[in-house]
């Protein structure tokens, strides 16, 4: 199942729901999310800085994904950033790749 790597900032209103709910409340939502469109989290830790919140998530694809962004998002709540994650192996097999391209300007 591909993996991702979802950062999330709270808006001031997301935090007031962290607040209340705890940090423990809020990975019970997102645990709840990612299993509502047949996906799992991984790991998720609270941190310091620019982002709040850093989210490793199994989704079964790119379209359950991109679901769970629109939803996020629209919440207005939370501003989030989804990044694909590889495996090592998956690297290996796309460098074995042949890709046929021309550089701009070649």
């Amino acid at each position: 199942m591909p993996k991702y790597l979802i950062q999330a900032t709270y808006t001031a209103d997301g935090l007031k729901g962290v607040l209340r709910d705890g940090g423990t409340g809020r990975r019970q939502a997102v645990e709840r999310m990612a299993e509502s469109v047949g996906g799992r989290v991984e790991q998720m830790y609270f941190a310091f800085g620019e982002t709040d919140t850093y989210v490793i998530v199994d989704l079964p694809s790119n379209v359950a994904s991109a679901a769970v962004g629109f939803t996020i998002s629209a919440s207005g709540a939370v501003r989030t950033k989804t990044a694909v994650l590889l495996t090592p192996e998956e690297v290996d097999d796309a460098a074995r790749m042949e890709v046929a391209y021309r550089a701009p300007g070649a």
